[in-house]
């Protein structure tokens, strides 16, 4: 009977319990500044830092909502809202954390 685990000892063992979590904050993005081409240097808000280039996306993705960034004086017009990385008042172009934070925009 030692090899049956009661559910509160399985959630234990279990990878990426949401309960061993408790007090993580998001990853989320704080500030940015643009570099030259299509590269923005992006901070998060556990102070890591890297340098993204979305010219291969805008490349070989286009699509009528975001083409317009292609013009880099409008690429130079992103923000940050509510933790991400944005273009445009409607959120026109937005990039999930996750590829901003491995530093890498899946094409």
């Amino acid at each position: 009977m030692d090899a049956i685990l009661s559910t509160k000892n399985r959630t234990k063992k279990r990878k990426n319990n949401p309960e061993d979590q408790i007090g993580l904050k998001p990853i989320q993005v704080e500030k940015a500044r643009y570099i030259d081409g299509y590269k923005i240097e992006i901070e998060f808000n556990d102070h890591s830092v890297k340098t993204v280039d979305f010219g291969n996306f805008l490349e070989k993705r286009p699509h009528p909502q975001h083409n317009k960034y292609k013009e880099i004086e409008l690429f130079k017009q992103f923000k940050i809202e509510a933790g991400n990385l944005v273009w445009g008042e409607n959120w026109d172009l937005i990039f999930p954390v996750s590829q901003l934070y491995k530093g890498t925009i899946k094409a």
